[in-house]
């Protein structure tokens, strides 16, 4: 199945590189070309694309437009899929893409231009409805905690509720996937925050970053 896409850029340079990167692929196709977030919003309304890829700095103000834009189309287009790429492995930005779900999204450096087969493998992945975090975003988060994986020491069932999490449910649904009470659940997600060092964290973010550990263990 193709691919139909719209990318949003506004770096010339960058730009043209990603559009020759996308060529590359015979299962992409590009519907339309941005340069700012006005103009991308504007694309995604008219084309209804697969998947978004955009930078995460854009004018009007250069700060966080391809994270507002995730956000507009999660609210309304979302069965579109959207692929971030940022310059910065800031773990923020990440927490703000995946808050309303780590679905049909990605989180890329740019220097994964020089990787096609990761930036293209991404594209495909979200509009499979999957999740791509890089992994140096992940690293920024637990970085200076251990070096091993903080997953490694979660239970078998943690780990199991754990990767429902990751896909975007909440604690009912959890507790129907694996035949739990809520009550159940709601323990060991107490206990999957604590072994990850998130239990002083904002709530939603406690979701966000466990969920980015449990996507950068899947992923390595």
């Amino acid at each position: 199945m193709t691919v139909r896409l719209v990318l949003a850029e506004d770096n010339l340079l960058a730009r043209e590189g990603l559009r020759s990167l996308l060529a590359t692929d015979p299962g992409i196709e590009v519907l339309a070309v941005c340069e700012d977030y006005g103009e991308l919003l504007a694309a995604v309304a008219e084309h209804r694309p697969d998947v978004v890829l955009t930078d995460i700095r854009m004018p009007p103000s250069n700060t966080d437009e391809g994270v507002r834009a995730a956000s507009w189309v999660r609210r309304e287009h979302p069965a579109t899929g959207v692929v971030v790429v940022s310059q910065y492995d800031d773990v923020e930005f990440a927490l703000a893409l995946l808050e309303e779900g780590s679905d049909r999204r990605a989180y890329l450096l740019k220097e994964r231009m020089s990787e096609p087969a990761q930036l293209l493998g991404a594209v495909h992945a979200v509009a499979a409805g999957g999740s791509v975090i890089d992994p140096k975003v992940v690293d920024a988060l637990v970085r200076g905690r251990t070096r091993r994986s903080p997953v490694d020491g979660l239970t078998q069932r943690e780990r199991e509720v754990l990767a429902e999490m990751a896909t975007g449910k909440d604690n009912t649904a959890i507790a129907a996937s694996l035949v739990l009470t809520v009550r159940a659940v709601e323990k060991h997600i107490n206990g999957i925050f604590g072994k990850l060092g998130l239990a002083e964290e904002p709530e939603v973010h406690k979701r966000v970053k466990a969920v980015l550990v449990h996507l950068a263990a899947e992923g390595g």
